[in-house]
């Protein structure tokens, strides 16, 4: 399924790259004048669309001269009428002036032949007028895309590759640019040399869906991400390959180096760090100040070994004020009505990480020993919402 997708993705996107091209030039391109009146009239045109974007766009004078490159309004008629469709579709001004700056050539737009059928199709898929609001602020190219020609195939390539609706609408609504990104030169060879290296297809839907622009870079940038995740010894059958590639993917260096740093500074080996990191990739993700601060809970005020925090690396992504803090709280309340032990190196990380449920059902066989001990945990996520 996947190489039938490949096929008909390399196809269809390099036929819409090309339609896409010629139609920016059709917008952009404007003949040479032939004559000194041609060109006293085309200046007169040019200042008119210079004082439009800064007057009624909201550009700054320089960005208004650049833009007017590309533009000759003779009369502010469409350029207005574009905007007012944009208020008619829910855009509050700023996100109208946002999209604009971004994106000039909207304004030459005709409203109903050829932006009124984008914002219908948009809906049809799924996405709420706030979701499209969102959506074309953030990436308002995709406005300059055919829409048959593009939009709507690339959406039906997403959706065979993704096999569900709803994984396609969480792809487009956590990157703008997927409905509008060139396949052909980055996504396809991508996901090709992800199978070449041996990831199965079922192990890249996750990354897709929920992070679908860590294939939206060049081959040579991705290749060399994924050549680095199999010398640090990631599987390539596991989901932890795919999760080490997006971590590798979203830092540069200096950041990695930081937060190798970070670990250093509370005792963890180099060694330590990898193999945290090849426990649970989302160690690395956390930012430095998280680090430090469950560093600290754990180790200054808990009492616990670092290398047993170092064992277990995804303790790192729990939530300090709702998972971790309560539970080590609930932990000293039991000690406290000598409804447990102290012990060296009290195996808190399964405390840590268990259900909610099955802390609860555990934290009632001590209710008898510890009166109050639910209502008290019940206290302390209560205080942290």
């Amino acid at each position: 399924m996947f190489n039938l997708v490949s096929r008909n993705l390399t196809i269809s996107v390099s036929k819409t790259t090309s339609n896409h091209r010629l139609f920016a030039r059709s917008l952009s391109s404007s003949p040479a004048p032939s004559n000194p009146d041609s060109l006293k009239c085309s200046k007169i045109h040019n200042s008119f669309t210079v004082s439009y974007l800064i007057n009624s766009c909201g550009f700054p004078p320089e960005k208004a001269i650049s833009a007017s490159k590309y533009l000759n309004f003779k009369t502010p008629n469409r350029a207005d009428s574009v905007i007012a469709f944009f208020k008619n579709q829910g855009f509050t001004e700023p996100q109208i002036y946002q999209l604009v700056r971004k994106f000039p050539m909207a304004l030459t737009c005709n409203p109903q032949t050829n932006l009124l059928p984008k914002f219908k199709f948009l809906s049809s898929i799924g996405l709420s007028d706030s979701e499209i609001t969102k959506l074309l602020t953030a990436r308002p190219k995709s406005l300059g895309r055919s829409l048959k020609n593009h939009l709507e195939p690339t959406f039906k390539l997403l959706q065979d590759l993704l096999q569900s609706n709803d994984r396609t609408l969480i792809a487009i609504k956590r990157c703008a640019w997927v409905l509008d990104w060139d396949f052909h030169s980055n996504m396809v060879p991508n996901m090709k040399y992800l199978r070449d290296v041996g990831v199965p297809g079922s192990k890249m839907l996750y990354v897709l869906t929920y992070q679908p622009r860590d294939f939206l870079v060049s081959n040579e940038q991705f290749k060399k991400v994924v050549e680095e995740t199999v010398e640090m010894g990631f599987d390539p059958l596991k989901t932890n390959f795919m999760l080490a590639v997006h971590a590798l993917r979203s830092m540069s260096k200096p950041t990695w180096e930081k937060k190798i740093e970070v670990y250093e500074k509370w005792g963890w080996s180099r060694d330590e760090i990898m193999a945290a990191f090849r426990t649970d990739p989302w160690c690395m993700m956390k930012s430095e100040e998280k680090i430090d601060k469950v560093m600290d809970f754990l180790v200054n005020k808990m009492g616990f070994e670092r290398s047993i925090i170092a064992k277990n690396s995804v303790l790192l992504s729990l939530s300090m004020e709702k998972r971790i803090i309560p539970r080590c709280l609930v932990y000293q309340y039991m000690l406290d009505n000598g409804a447990m032990k102290q012990k060296k190196n009290f195996c808190f990380s399964w405390w840590l990480k268990c259900s909610e449920s099955i802390f609860i059902d555990r934290l009632k066989r001590y209710e008898k020993e510890a009166p109050g001990v639910l209502k008290f945990y019940q206290e302390k996520l209560d205080f942290a919402k």
